[in-house]
């Protein structure tokens, strides 16, 4: 593929994956981590401009996860450091912020497997059908599937464990 046709393929599809992407990222991560991945996830569909699919969206999803992925392990490897450091030197102790509950969707996604939680995301907040969270993760859409339908039944579970009650409203006593 010659360079202007390179450049008129990455400029169509671009504006669609720099949106979508921001979004994705967005909801998973900190400002300025998710600025730092999608243009990593840029760069990546520049250099793999061949290989992106018809379907160029689910596939720029899991380039930017697999980037995420990558930032976070460098987050963990700088906590680790840091931790070895303040044994040296402990910081004082903060007292918890009593105002926070906990009982929220993000707290209970939070305590969720990271698994089951991304594909949530993937399904609730991406709007993707299992066949497109398949493309994403890797797997097989009946993978995908069932795998989506046990992370829902489990965020069942845990909303009922944490006190929300399905609403009544509109119910007769």
């Amino acid at each position: 593929m010659n360079v202007d046709h390179r450049r008129e393929r990455f400029e169509a599809i671009a504006p669609a994956v720099i949106d979508a992407v921001r979004r994705y990222l967005a909801r998973r991560t900190d400002p300025a981590t998710a600025d730092d991945v999608l243009s990593e996830t840029l760069l990546i569909c520049w250099r793999r401009l061949d290989e992106i699919p018809e379907e160029h969206l689910p596939w720029a999803y899991g380039v930017a996860r697999n980037c995420l992925a990558n930032a976070d392990r460098g987050r963990r490897r700088q906590a680790r450091l840091a931790a070895r450091i303040a044994t040296l030197d402990p910081p004082p102790e903060v007292a918890p912020d009593p105002t926070a509950t906990g009982t929220d969707l993000t707290a209970v996604l939070a305590a969720m497997r990271p698994e089951d939680a991304e594909l949530l995301r993937l399904w609730a907040w991406e709007d993707l059908t299992p066949p497109q969270i398949a493309l994403v993760l890797g797997v097989s859409a009946n993978a995908a599937t069932i795998r989506l339908h046990r992370a829902k039944q489990r965020l069942r579970k845990l909303i009922e464990t944490a006190g929300h009650e399905e609403s009544t409203e509109g119910s007769r006593p």
